[in-house]
């Protein structure tokens, strides 16, 4: 059974290495979509999915010099409470990407990520009992309210998709 809020890291050290895998899952994640988009040859959200996953690397990366890891730490042997879901708040669902979609839904779909991430984090913040968590719970729920707001002044740059924008003329095809 799931519970509705994440358990909170009892410390600095554990906080960070959830922090990272976080980050790091969102990497992974938007490389995935990017490769997808390519197969499919819309190359300009797959750009856009290349560049947040170069966001989230850094962030990743900020984290290893942050704490002065030369290289990432091994995640808990259980995995990672994330609270009501399986994967990292960042991590885009998988079956949110569609092969014709256009530059405003890879924003929208950023936008939700950035938003469960700064709630996660506040979630953490709320329920810690240890100073050093909540206050650097605190500062990455700040951040990810950041990531909010440049998600939105991106997407108000793009246009809007007609309303027929997954209609494909030329299906793929399925022969048995």
């Amino acid at each position: 059974m799931n519970r509705p809020h994440p358990k909170p890291p009892r410390t600095l050290d554990e906080f960070m290495v959830q922090a990272y895998w976080l980050e790091q899952d969102a990497v992974e994640r938007y490389s995935t979509f990017a490769d997808a988009m390519e197969v499919h040859n819309n190359r300009e959200v797959a750009a856009m999915f290349r560049t947040m996953a170069g966001y989230e690397g850094k962030h990743a990366q900020q984290i290893l010099d942050q704490m002065r890891w030369t290289t990432p730490p091994a995640p808990p042997p259980g995995g990672f409470d994330w609270g009501d879901d399986f994967e990292g708040p960042e991590a885009v669902p998988i079956e949110s990407v569609h092969y014709l979609m256009q530059p405003w839904h890879a924003l929208t779909l950023a936008l939700a990520a950035e938003q469960r991430a700064e709630a996660f984090f506040g979630a953490l913040a709320d329920a810690s009992t240890d100073d050093a968590v909540r206050a650097a719970a605190r500062e990455m729920q700040a951040e990810e309210a950041e990531h909010v707001e440049l998600v939105r002044a991106w997407m108000a740059k793009v246009p809007h998709p007609e309303g027929d924008w997954s209609e494909d003329p030329d299906p793929p095809r399925h022969v048995d």
